[in-house]
Order: C-alpha cells, then sequence, then structure tokens
C-alpha cells in the first residue's frame, strides 16, 4: 500500500472523528425551542391570542347582517384558528337569497364574511304569493318584485322546468335595450317563447335557440309600425 492511499484514508477517519455534534446546551436549547412551540400552538389554538372579536360582513343587502352572523355561529372569543371557514360557509349558503359565500380567517381577530346575493329575473304569482326566481331557475323567496323585473307565465314555474329554462335562456341573450321593453315573458312551450313590450306589442320568439341572431332582427324590426313581430324563424321575420 502507498504512503498517499494510508494518507488518505487516515485523514478521511480524521474528518469523520471531527464531525460537529450537537452538545448538552444545544439539546437543551432544542429541546426548550419544541416545548415552546408546542406551547404557543396550544395557547393559540384553544387560548385567547387570537380570539374572534370581529365579523365582517360584506356583499350583502337584501340579507341582514344579524341574520347572517346568527347563520354563520361562531361565537366571539373563539380562538380563529378553530374557526372551520368551509363548515360556516356552507351554513351561510343555506339562507335562500344568499347564492354563494366566501367565508374567511382574518388574523389576529376578524372572521370575514363576503356574500353574492341572488338577483330576481323573473316572478311569477302562486297562490302563497309573488316569487321571484334568479337567472339559474332558483325560486328563493315570496315578495313583491322589484322594478324592472319581468313576469313569467309558464305551467309549471320552476327549476328545472324545461319552459322555465328556455324563458332564462331568451331574457339571458336579450340586449339591453330590448330588455328594458319586455314586462311579461310567455312560455308554453319550449318551442313558443313570446315577449310582451312596455307599450303592449309582442315579440313571437320561438324557441331559445339562434338567440342572438334573433335579437339582432327583433331591434331594428320594433322600428317599424306593428303589433306583432314574429322572429321565430329569423331568416323571414314578419310584422302584423
Amino acid at each position: 500500500m502507498s504512503s498517499s492511499t494510508r494518507r488518505d484514508r487516515t485523514s478521511s477517519r480524521t474528518r469523520s472523528t471531527r464531525e460537529p455534534r450537537l452538545g448538552r446546551r444545544g439539546r437543551i436549547a432544542l429541546v426548550v425551542a419544541v416545548v415552546a412551540s408546542a406551547v404557543f400552538l396550544g395557547v393559540s389554538w384553544f387560548g385567547p391570542i387570537w380570539a374572534v372579536d370581529t365579523i365582517d360582513v360584506t356583499g350583502n343587502a337584501a340579507v341582514d347582517r344579524a341574520e347572517i352572523v346568527t347563520t354563520l355561529a361562531v361565537a366571539e372569543g373563539t380562538p380563529l384558528p378553530r374557526v372551520d371557514t368551509d363548515a360556516a360557509a356552507t351554513r351561510v349558503a343555506g339562507i335562500p337569497k344568499v347564492a354563494s359565500v366566501r367565508v374567511q380567517r382574518i388574523y389576529p381577530s376578524t372572521v370575514r364574511v363576503t356574500v353574492q346575493e341572488r338577483v330576481p329575473v323573473v316572478f311569477f304569482d302562486a297562490p302563497d304569493g309573488t316569487h321571484l326566481m334568479d337567472e339559474n331557475g332558483v325560486d328563493f323567496a315570496v315578495e313583491p318584485p322589484p322594478p324592472g323585473v319581468v313576469r313569467l307565465v309558464a305551467a309549471s314555474p320552476s327549476y328545472g322546468n324545461l319552459e322555465t329554462r328556455a324563458a332564462l335562456d331568451v331574457l339571458a341573450v336579450l340586449p339591453p335595450p330590448l330588455r328594458a321593453q319586455v314586462t311579461q315573458i310567455d312560455a308554453p312551450t319550449i318551442s313558443n317563447v313570446s315577449l310582451t313590450l312596455v307599450d303592449g306589442r309582442v315579440v313571437v320568439w320561438g324557441s331559445s335557440e339562434d338567440g342572438e341572431y334573433k335579437a339582432s332582427i327583433a331591434l331594428p324590426l320594433l322600428t317599424q309600425p306593428g303589433q306583432t313581430y314574429d322572429v321565430s324563424s329569423p331568416d323571414l321575420p314578419t310584422i302584423r
């Protein structure tokens, strides 16, 4: 064995025996740090360091703040890390007028609730009163309709009803100048939708297919004298 090889092995053994080791003080310091962290986390989780003292609610207009806070069910003084935001959001989403909600922890002590409310698009009359329905066909309130909400006339207005869906699809593609004139939408069948305007004129729309094309024809057609404007066959519109 060469002398250089012996020197390399000796050097290697010497380096290995000189690897730094954690001394007694270092081990004590490490234990203290771990214990301190555990205590801090425990106090934060169960104690008052990040206790909830503010519920911040935004985006609500039709839904009263007190109803949202009550339904949220997050008690003042609850440690913020323990607030189950998903469960809280699910509870608030159960309010009929709420379309969507987001619940956040805002440190050190705030729970923020951001609400998006349902917007009525149509209303329909029923034995128990006037029902408001949003763009998705959700019947969410029984109360007088706000100005500009269109009356829906259909055999069974409801979520999932095909005639209701056809009427909502037609309203969704109307350009604002035409949409502003509509007071009632009739949908006896999915292929026989019609619009009644504020001045009593009627636009026969037909099915919800080719909605944008029909809308582009209906507006200029309404500048012509007549009572009934039929765009159900948009390539051959008629005025009567």
